[in-house]
């Protein structure tokens, strides 16, 4: 295991930067990473018991959402915070450890997925070095997204989870977070066997849903949506928080178009997402 301020053997030293140690960080108690890829392990100490039993069935995707890696890392590594993640992914493909896998992070906030509250108790989270739209949102590198495939990959064979059950934080709070947004490739991660996805229905003309729509069109959306395992209220009202979630929706699933208005690609994309579930998937 690499000392977290050591770079890989023959490593080029313009592309790899040593990574800061947080203060406190250094007289963290050390461990033994989980994954064969991490590159680094630097502790944190804001993790603490997965609660009611819960072990790990999804993975949540995030951005950092920061000006620079070390302000991120600082953040998530740093007592009085109360923010961590399991695995920081950087630029450059590093990954760094800094919570166990059996440890319960404190990445996801107030959430919700297919019946489930307490998505930290439940989940894996991985923080993607990424200024995030507040700072320019700029492309996430083939490098860096290599490097999220493999580690999902072998977070998902350890775990025994499911392709659906990889995620964005806006899935799981989708009326306060954006990560990891419209520009992270679901695609390729999905073209090795990470994360769900169906090829998004064409954007054509046509009728939409939007804020103040109502009715059993809406009702129906609402209940596919939940079932898909978004947190919607199902009183067929388009309202704000309807338009949260199929926001949400589009940020993942169908991303040539983000809106909020619920029109024939969405509809259509939902509906082949559902019908590409395991049965026993939809809640």
């Amino acid at each position: 295991m690499a000392s977290p301020t050591s770079a890989p053997a023959g490593s080029d030293s313009k592309r790899q930067r040593a990574l800061p140690i947080p203060k406190g960080a250094a007289d963290m108690p050390t461990f033994t990473p989980d994954s064969s890829v991490v590159s680094d392990v630097i502790p944190s100490p804001n993790f603490g018991e997965r609660n009611k039993g819960l072990v790990p069935d999804m993975i949540v995707l995030h951005y950092t959402g920061m000006p620079d890696p070390e302000g991120a890392i600082a953040r998530l590594c740093s007592a009085g915070t109360d923010v961590s993640a399991h695995y920081i992914v950087l630029e450059d493909g590093r990954i760094v450890q800094t919570v166990p896998e059996a440890k319960r992070a404190w990445h996801a906030g107030v959430g919700f997925w297919a019946g489930e509250e307490d998505i930290n108790s439940c989940s894996i989270g991985i923080e993607i070095i990424n200024r995030g739209h507040d700072w320019g949102y700029p492309d996430f590198p083939s490098r860096q997204i290599a490097a999220v495939t493999a580690l999902c990959r072998g977070i998902m064979l350890r775990h025994d989870l499911q392709p659906h059950r990889v995620l964005g934080h806006s899935d799981v709070s989708p009326s306060r977070k954006k990560d990891p947004g419209e520009k992270f490739p679901w695609h390729s991660l999905a073209n090795s066997g990470v994360g769900h996805w169906v090829m998004p229905a064409p954007i054509v003309r046509g009728e939409t849903m939007k804020l103040g729509t109502a009715g059993d069109d809406v009702l129906a959306l609402q209940h596919a949506l939940a079932r898909y395992g978004y947190g919607i209220e199902t009183d067929g009202q388009y309202n704000a928080p309807t338009m949260e979630v199929v926001t949400a929706f589009q940020r993942h699933f169908r991303p040539q178009r983000v809106d909020g208005l619920v029109d024939h690609s969405t509809l259509t994309t939902l509906q082949a997402l559902l019908s590409s579930l395991p049965s026993e998937a939809t809640t």
